[in-house]
């Protein structure tokens, strides 16, 4: 379990308290500035509260060796900077670091997983958006987390790859990792993930199953929008209205 205790970030977060657990995937959904990138931060160990505390599997995270804590937590930011122009299988290999070892057949399946086997001797520098942000996903991978941390990893893919990339997230999550992902595209929250949390100006205004907390009152309370869900469950769509 990854969970918070009432944790405080000057402007950014006001006393969240959540509990997350391994084997499903968790939306974090908000309006800009609502904390979510600093919520995942947090989770992550990378950013310190100034008030209460992350725990991971009972321990606070703050006092795991960071190899220990590296080793648990893979974290995908949403810059997806690359200092060196390394080629793809290197990039990905990289995620091996915290085992300090190569793991030959991890960084062939990350790199299976996410569709970039055959970009393997291509330099990061020549992918495209879409291309890097598979390549990071990849990397994070390689290393065997038991909790992905992701920060709008399909902001820049296309269709096919985002819900090709969401198949490989559900997989992770099947396998008993846990998942958690900052997402504006709240359809995409709605129909791929089993928990949402509903940040709003650092507050946690929801945090249940996407139907309770994407629910048509908290869209309007929170996004200021009237909108209405169509389709199924697990096909839904979101339409706006005037």
């Amino acid at each position: 379990m990854l969970e918070t205790r009432a944790i405080a970030i000057a402007d950014r977060l006001d006393s969240v308290t959540t509990a997350l657990h391994r084997g499903e995937i968790t939306a974090i959904c908000g309006p800009n500035g609502a904390g979510k990138s600093t919520l995942l931060s947090a989770l992550a160990g990378l950013l310190p509260a100034d008030k209460g505390e992350v725990l991971l599997e009972g321990t606070v995270l703050s006092a795991l060796p960071p190899r220990d804590r590296a080793k648990a937590i893979g974290y995908l930011p949403q810059s997806g900077e690359v200092a060196w122009d390394v080629s793809v299988a290197n990039l990905v290999a990289l995620g091996r670091l915290p085992h300090g070892d190569q793991g030959k057949f991890a960084v062939a399946n990350a790199m299976a997983a996410t569709a970039m086997s055959d970009f393997a001797t291509r330099p990061v520098s020549t992918l495209s958006g879409g291309e890097k942000a598979r390549a990071l996903l990849a990397r994070v991978l390689a290393g065997e987390p038991r909790w992905i941390l992701a920060d709008e990893p399909l902001a820049a893919l296309d269709l096919s790859h985002q819900l090709g990339l969401l198949k490989v997230l559900r997989a992770q999550a099947d396998s008993g990792v846990g998942v958690v992902l900052v997402v504006h595209d709240l359809a995409l929250a709605m129909n791929h993930a089993n928990r949402v949390l509903v940040l709003d100006s650092g507050r946690l205004k929801a945090d249940s199953a996407p139907e309770e907390a994407l629910s048509l009152d908290i869209i309007h309370e929170v996004w200021g929008v009237k909108a209405r869900w169509l389709g199924e469950p697990g096909q839904r769509a979101l339409v706006t209205q005037d």
